[in-house]
């Protein structure tokens, strides 16, 4: 079974970044689309970022356009997060997700595979 484990979270002062990674094991993740969602205590988990099998890229969250990059490196099984010019609304649980899906889903319910999350606090 695919698991996944994210990584990379932590403190980090308003204008500054950091990136989170997703490991996966048991299976290779170039069969899989891979979705970063996050999650703010007493909000909805909201989808941040879809990458595709292909690569390709889907945004989804405007309020992290232009200041956050989804990455995958296939040969390290890893997605990855970029996350720069933090904010402190950015401050969240950040969890990667993946699915055999063909195509990127904004809801949560359109993956199978969730990690435990990494929780990311920016101080302002």
């Amino acid at each position: 079974q695919l698991q996944l484990v994210e990584s990379g979270g932590g403190l980090v002062q308003a204008g500054g970044s950091l990136k989170v990674s997703c490991a996966a094991s048991g299976y290779t993740l170039d069969n899989y689309v891979i979705g970063w969602f996050r999650q703010a205590p007493g909000k909805e988990r909201e989808v941040v970022s879809c990458v595709l099998r292909s690569g390709g890229v889907e945004n989804y969250a405007d309020s992290v356009k232009g200041r956050f990059t989804i990455s995958r490196d296939n040969v390290k099984n890893t997605v990855y997060l970029q996350m720069n010019s933090l904010k402190p609304e950015d401050t969240a649980t950040y969890y990667c997700a993946a699915d055999a899906r063909y195509h990127c889903s904004r809801e949560a319910l359109g993956y199978a595979y969730w990690g435990p999350g990494t929780q990311v606090t920016v101080s302002s």
